[in-house]
C-alpha cells in the first residue's frame, strides 16, 4: 500500500489572515499599470498603523495613483505556501524624518532616483494558503 500524499489545494484565507502573513513578511512586488503594460518591481514593505509602507526601485515620477502588491512564500519541495495581494491608492512619502526613519529600516534594492518610498491605502486585501485536499 503506498501512501501518497492528498493533491494540493489553494484555499481563500480571512482578510485578517492575509494581513499577519503580509506583517510576518518584508519581501514582495509592487505591481501597477504603465503605458498599458503591467510593470512588475521587486519591493521590500513594513505594515504600519493600517498601511503598507513599500521600498522600490520605481522612480517618484512614475508612481502610479493606484497600484497592487504582491506577497508570497511557496514551498514546492513541502507542498506548503501562501500568497496575499494588496491593492489601493498609492502615495509616494515626502516628509523627511518619515522618509529618513523607513530609509534606515527598509533595506532598498537600488539607491539613488530609483529608490522610493510609497504608502499604500489598502482597500482589497485577498489571501490563498496551500492546503492539502481531503479524500
Amino acid at each position: 500500500m503506498s501512501t501518497v500524499p492528498a493533491p494540493l489545494r489553494m484555499v481563500e484565507v480571512s482578510g485578517a489572515e492575509a494581513l499577519w502573513r503580509l506583517e510576518g513578511s518584508n519581501l514582495g512586488s509592487l505591481v501597477y499599470a504603465q503605458r498599458g503594460a503591467s510593470v512588475i518591481r521587486p519591493a521590500r514593505h513594513v505594515w504600519e498603523y493600517g498601511r503598507l509602507v513599500v521600498r522600490t526601485p520605481v522612480p517618484a515620477m512614475a508612481v502610479p495613483a493606484t497600484g497592487t502588491y504582491h506577497v508570497d512564500d511557496i514551498r514546492a519541495v513541502s507542498g506548503t505556501g501562501w500568497t496575499v495581494t494588496v491593492s489601493g491608492p498609492v502615495e509616494v512619502i515626502t516628509d523627511r524624518n518619515e522618509a529618513a526613519h523607513h530609509r534606515r529600516t527598509l533595506m532598498g534594492w537600488s539607491h539613488g532616483p530609483h529608490d522610493t518610498l510609497l504608502r499604500l491605502h489598502p482597500k482589497t486585501v485577498t489571501g490563498f494558503r496551500l492546503a492539502r485536499a481531503e479524500v
